[in-house]
């Protein structure tokens, strides 16, 4: 009876290691066939892109952040002594600080924010490089629609594989509609929201 015993169990662990072992291996099989993780920010592209590409592509991730108000996604566009001007005669903002606590009281008054950017120009030197181009702006502004157009050059750096803003220049365009331009256009965080006339340049 004993030995019965003894072969039962035995026959039993054999089959229990004999179903569990195939899903052991499947595991270990899934786990090497799993593509590696990859990331696919601007700074690690899994294609590799040119320096212009990479700029072209910071462009537009800057411009999304600064349209839905992600001044965190804003800021790792910016270069820390970042500065700014804006269309309006005001004083250049110097650091990312500054123009960050501008930014935020200026989206204050902002909503349904639509920027549109074209003819856009890059040209790249080593590890530097420049920018230029038009935009087009809407929002609702304290409750009214308005309107603004107008040209941004920046001025970037490489860093670690980055290209970063160190120096963002916007102005406004004289408005041919009738409606009034609520703020700039690239950076539009740069530029007092006008009252009741554009800016003259």
């Amino acid at each position: 009876m004993a030995g019965f015993r003894e072969t039962w169990l035995m026959a039993l662990m054999v089959a229990i290691s004999l179903v569990t072992m195939p899903g052991a291996h499947a595991q270990n099989k899934k786990k090497k066939n799993e593509p590696p993780k990859i990331n696919n920010d601007s700074a690690n592209p899994v294609v590799p892109l040119t320096d212009e590409q990479q700029i072209d592509y910071m462009l537009s991730e800057y411009l999304g952040a600064w349209q839905i108000g992600d001044a965190e996604r804003l800021h790792k566009n910016y270069a820390e002594d970042v500065s700014v001007v804006s269309g309006g005669w005001n004083a250049p903002v110097i650091g990312w600080t500054n123009f960050l606590a501008m930014y935020q009281q200026q989206r204050l008054h902002l909503k349904q924010v639509r920027m549109d950017r074209m003819n856009t120009y890059i040209k790249v030197n080593g590890t530097t490089a420049w920018t230029c181009y038009q935009w087009e702006f809407e929002a609702v502004v304290d409750g009214t629609p308005k309107e603004a157009r107008g040209q941004t050059t920046l001025v970037l750096v490489k860093k670690e594989n980055r290209w970063l803003i160190t120096h963002d220049h916007t102005s406004i365009a004289e408005s041919t509609k009738q409606s009034q331009p609520a703020a700039p256009g690239g950076a539009p965080a740069n530029t007092p929201i006008p009252e009741n006339k554009p800016p003259s340049q």
